[in-house]
């Protein structure tokens, strides 16, 4: 498996950041612009990354204040999860967004870094809309 991971620092209460991750309807919000016909409800959203591929995700789990754990729907181009952990530190939550992908060689080379891009423009997005 690859893991690719970012981390912020969020300065709202825990309660409001899970509260918006554990809504798939908000994860749009996250996404960056190659990403296009966000459809969601609150456990599964469907979308395009431009010119790459259709993906349908869903949240497995959800830890109230702990964890949102988010597989795919559909069958996808290869395995993955995409975990949200977040700590409690009183007026401020730490947000660590995982993706863990199972990716043969050929994929690990084209797909390494614009899925660790995307956990950095989550978290980074996360922070701007709590800010």
């Amino acid at each position: 498996m690859s893991v690719f991971e970012s981390k912020v620092l969020v300065n709202k209460p825990i309660k409001d950041v899970y509260d918006f991750l554990a809504d798939m309807n908000n994860h749009g919000q996250l996404m960056p612009e190659n990403v296009i016909g966000w459809q969601a409800d609150k456990d599964v959203a469907s979308f395009e990354i431009q010119n790459i591929t259709k993906l349908s995700l869903k949240i497995d789990n959800r830890i109230t204040n702990r964890e949102i754990r988010i597989v795919p729907a559909e069958k996808p181009p290869f395995e993955m999860e995409l975990k949200w952990v977040l700590a409690d530190l009183g007026n401020q939550t730490e947000a660590v967004f995982t993706i863990d992908a199972n990716l043969n060689m050929l994929m690990k080379m084209m797909a390494s870094g614009p899925l660790q891009k995307l956990t950095e423009n989550e978290t980074q997005r996360l922070a701007v809309i709590f800010s």
